[in-house]
């Protein structure tokens, strides 16, 4: 597990802080209600570059493969919650995507470089995220997240790649900008626990 965990991890700022995952395990039908909108969304942002960007073959390859396994992530997370009783409900959404969002350059290619880093950072923080919590979840859930690794690993690696094919010029600054911006976004208090959230304020 370290070894396809450290690139992640060099690539993120900062580790989740502690308080975040001590908060998100006080309320676990609530993590599993924003994990299925989460999986749900990334699948939808996939969905639709492909139809924006349908003319770049390796962006509908590789996306393509991306949206089929968040699809299937949300059925899995369907699948535990009608299990365990819990009632899909909405649940409003972390301000994570869109603090990154909001930085994201007009005009082209780098819109679409910059959103490619941005799922690479929303990737890499689920990734990271699961291997935080399934130490400290049920037995089922524990090794559901962990199963999880590998594709939020393999997706990230997929943005990235991605972000790196259609920029003209090397990405490492915008990198390094979404990774400052990101930072703030974990390492700042949120008045709720969402799975990209900041830990509770105080």
């Amino acid at each position: 597990m370290v070894d396809f965990l450290q690139p992640v991890r060099d690539f993120l700022a900062c580790p989740t802080p502690a308080p975040w995952i001590e908060g998100a395990l006080t309320d676990i039908p609530l993590l599993l209600q924003d994990h299925a909108n989460c999986e749900k969304k990334a699948a939808g942002t996939a969905m639709n570059l492909l139809f924006r960007y349908n003319d770049r073959p390796e962006l509908q390859t590789l996306l393509s493969q991306l949206v089929r396994e968040e699809m299937l992530h949300y059925e899995q997370v369907l699948e535990i919650m009608r299990a365990r009783g819990i009632t899909y409900r909405p649940v409003s959404a972390a301000r994570y995507a869109t603090g990154l969002r909001e930085h994201v350059r007009h005009g082209e290619p780098e819109r679409l470089v910059d959103i490619m880093i941005v799922g690479a950072f929303v990737e890499a923080r689920s990734c990271e995220r699961f291997a935080l919590l399934a130490p400290h979840l049920d037995e089922e859930l524990g090794r559901f997240y962990t199963f999880l690794l590998r594709s939020e690993a393999r997706h990230f690696e997929y943005y990235l790649e991605l972000a790196t094919r259609y920029s003209p010029v090397p990405i490492a600054s915008r990198v390094a900008h979404f990774r400052a911006v990101e930072r703030e976004l974990i390492e700042s208090a949120d008045v709720e626990v969402r799975f990209h959230s900041g830990p509770l304020a105080a």
